[in-house]
């Protein structure tokens, strides 16, 4: 497959973990060659350089937000993302159909070479595959540090998350013409159907449609996202009154605070946001729709 090239980002783990998913990726491959990234943001620079060769198919080996990258470097090229998923959560694999625990069979996926066309959005320029967060969700990607994380895990995050949630949160203010409400304290940006996992948080997403599903939390607390959890995960209709949910192709988000931005569960700069999106913009290495 000399049209192909792994780029693989090995620093997401301890310097053991790193290795073994590097040793496990290259028996996979083989002969394909394979580019590790040595810092954080490499993975970009490496998808530009393989588009600029004119490699065809350009695998992230890692977790969300090493696709996140990838996906950056290759955006506006004709070049395909393949996915080899080695990250702890791997949410934009579970949403394009990927079996996340058989990376031998995302390998046969990404020869099979059936490309999906889905959307492209992006966050005051920066491109992003599933989700973007305004607020409580960065915030905590913010403050939740990678020692933390290595030492705690998925659940550093939800330390973090309960430090953070006895603050006073930020008032932000939204700008969209289909937008039902104006003012929020929290919003989530979806461009599929799931967030944080396999939990379809964005009912009517649709990952081709051209659309963006807008969730916003207007009065933020505890018991409101519980209570919208529960509504969220076990029925199909959002009935909490301090949520709001619409579809919408551009978005603006502003505050008169300094309140941060996460893409993909990467920290990505802070308010004023404008979300647009490209309907189709990124062709995905994915299992053909028969499987």
């Amino acid at each position: 497959m000399t049209n192909t090239v792994v780029i693989i980002n090995p620093a997401a783990g301890s310097p053991e973990t790193s290795r073994h998913w590097q040793e496990r990726v290259e028996s996979i491959v083989r002969d394909c060659p394979i580019r590790i990234t040595s810092h954080p943001g490499e993975a970009e620079a490496l998808a530009r350089r393989a588009v600029e060769e004119g490699l065809a198919r350009i695998v992230a080996a890692g977790g969300d937000g090493t696709v996140n990258h990838v996906a950056n470097g290759l955006a506006g090229s004709s070049a395909a993302l393949g996915l080899l998923p080695l990250g702890t959560v791997n949410v934009f694999a579970m949403e394009v159909g990927l079996p996340s625990n058989n990376l031998e069979l995302c390998w046969e996926i990404i020869n099979g070479g059936n490309v999906r066309l889905v959307d492209l959005p992006s966050a005051n320029g920066k491109h992003f595959v599933q989700l973007g967060g305004v607020g409580l969700d960065a915030q905590v990607v913010k403050e939740t540090s990678l020692a933390f994380k290595r030492s705690f895990g998925p659940l550093s995050y939800l330390i973090s998350a309960a430090q953070i949630a006895a603050r006073q949160p930020p008032k932000l203010f939204l700008e969209s013409e289909n937008a039902s409400v104006s003012e929020g304290s929290f919003v989530l940006i979806g461009n599929g159907r799931l967030y944080g996992g396999p939990f379809p948080f964005f009912k009517n997403a649709v990952l081709d449609d051209g659309l963006f599903d807008v969730v916003v939390f207007k009065r933020l607390g505890f018991l409101e996202i519980i209570k919208y959890l529960q509504d969220v995960v076990f029925s199909s209709e959002i009935r909490v009154p301090e949520v709001e949910y619409f579809q919408t192709e551009r978005l603006r988000v502003s505050s008169d605070q300094d309140v941060p931005l996460e893409l993909d569960g990467e920290l990505a700069g802070n308010c004023p946001v404008d979300f647009q999106i490209q309907k189709k913009a990124l062709r995905v290495l994915a299992p053909p729709p028969s499987s």
